[in-house]
């Protein structure tokens, strides 16, 4: 699945800080000293060196930064298809073999031929493990994000979730289309209701019930039209990455799962296509959640928060020790933070410090934005208890996630607002649907529940 390949076969690669490259090539043989110097090499990047007999014999590379998780990262995708190695403890081990490995991702489900790339070997069995299990969780959630919604609607989100289900022998069950009406779940069968592929709330439960409740919930919009309130051309095209949260939760559980942690996992999602029907639900609809609080519909394309509300109310309903929630939910985060750094919102201060740590650690960044409680009267409604859009234009994600916060009283709680898509390739991170903020929360929570 990865070339990421236990052993040590294959060519060397040595990494070299930048300021040390002068120690470094007055330490080599002349032969060497001579190949660097014709070949034009000037201490910034890789070079391939050279045997006697004119082979490959290992990699030159002259970084700034020779610790970080980044650091072969462009090195797997521009090596020649060959094998090589590292060497090192098991943590600098694991870090290259991470980057390189996604690094090297290709999304290439409708190729004929994907592109063929070098082999890492990794000596250390503890850091090849730790490298499959997390690039697993990231490909799995890139992956999803990246496949066209005419193969991703809620019955395909679905069946991806009882296939890691059935991976780890957790436990499956979903609630599918007028279902939902008879079980409570109104604003996630509204939002729904219009296409023909019908809304769903999917469940997976996994690990000891002694051991303490962890709680996912992540956006299922498979497709978001914008509804009546229809969005542009523009606007549209990559509304496929809209189930992106969804795809951060079943990611993130993977990884929970296949390391084995401590703790009595749930995983919510509420998957379905906003779309456009004579049965569309409208602007200036009302209706009643889960919670029992009445929302005034002010904009469709203001969904993804009433899909959340529902299962939010759910998840809180048990109390868990911590929960979280994923989702593609405002084009202001963006504005705020860009593309590259998701925001997120806790009710816990000490979680969040440990979040802010976990992308430190990682290199995974995320930015904690406020809970301003003086912009929540911009949600309440005149004739509802809420409006699921504000009328002000300002502080966009931080009315959104004010919105979800009605649904959650009783537990810990984190909201994370990410793009979910990289529209510049950076290395290790390709464009195209990407996990932002996965890595920082599961190193948060391998600490948290160790």
């Amino acid at each position: 699945m990865f070339n990421v390949v236990k052993g040590r076969e294959g060519h060397r690669i040595e990494v070299v800080k930048t300021d040390d490259y002068e120690n470094w090539f007055s330490a080599q043989t002349e032969f060497v000293c001579n190949w660097l110097a014709h070949s034009g090499f000037t201490g910034t990047g890789h070079v391939l060196i050279p045997n006697a007999q004119g082979n490959l014999d290992r990699v030159l590379l002259v970084s700034d930064e020779p610790d970080s998780v980044w650091v072969l990262s462009e090195l797997a995708i521009n090596l020649p298809v060959a094998n090589f190695y590292i060497e090192g403890d098991e943590q600098s081990q694991y870090r290259a073999a991470l980057g390189w490995v996604l690094g090297q991702y290709q999304y290439s489900r409708y190729l004929e031929t994907p592109q063929k790339q070098a082999t890492l070997f990794v000596s250390d069995d503890a850091a090849h493990q730790r490298v499959v299990n997390e690039a697993r969780g990231v490909y799995l959630t890139r992956d999803l994000i990246n496949t066209p919604a005419g193969d991703m609607m809620p019955e395909h989100l679905s069946e991806a979730m009882q296939n890691l289900a059935a991976e780890h022998s957790a436990h499956f069950s979903e609630i599918v289309g007028d279902d939902l009406l008879a079980q409570n779940f109104p604003t996630i069968h509204l939002v729904g209701r219009a296409s023909v592929h019908a809304p769903r709330l999917l469940d997976l439960t996994w690990g000891d019930p002694s051991h303490p409740k962890l709680t996912l919930v992540g956006k299922g919009v498979c497709f978001d039209s914008g509804g009546l309130d229809l969005k542009p051309a523009s606007g549209m095209r990559l509304m496929k990455k809209d189930m992106g949260g969804a795809a951060h939760v079943l990611g993130l559980a993977s990884l929970i799962m296949a390391n084995k942690l401590p703790v009595r996992l749930r995983v919510l999602v509420p998957a379905v296509e906003n779309a456009v029907s004579g049965n569309a639900f409208r602007p200036g609809d009302i209706v009643k959640t889960r919670k029992g609080l009445t929302v005034e519909i002010d904009n469709t394309d203001a969904e993804g928060r009433l899909v959340l509300c529902d299962a939010l109310a759910l998840a809180d309903d048990e109390q868990p020790d911590l929960l979280i929630d994923f989702a593609t939910l405002t084009g202001a985060a963006r504005v705020a933070l860009g593309l590259e750094v998701p925001g997120y919102y806790s009710t816990d201060d000490g979680v969040a410090q440990a979040l802010q740590a976990g992308g430190d650690e990682a290199e995974d960044a995320i930015w904690r934005l406020p809970l301003h409680q003086g912009y929540a009267e911009f949600m309440k409604g005149t004739i509802s208890d809420l409006v699921n859009g504000a009328a002000k234009p300002f502080g966009g994600s931080i009315t959104a996630a004010l919105y979800l916060q009605h649904f959650v009283e009783q537990s810990p709680w984190v909201h994370f607002d990410v793009g979910a898509w990289n529209d510049r390739p950076r290395p290790g991170r390709p464009v195209g649907g990407d996990a932002m903020g996965l890595r920082a929360v599961f190193t948060a929570l391998q600490k948290r529940y160790s």
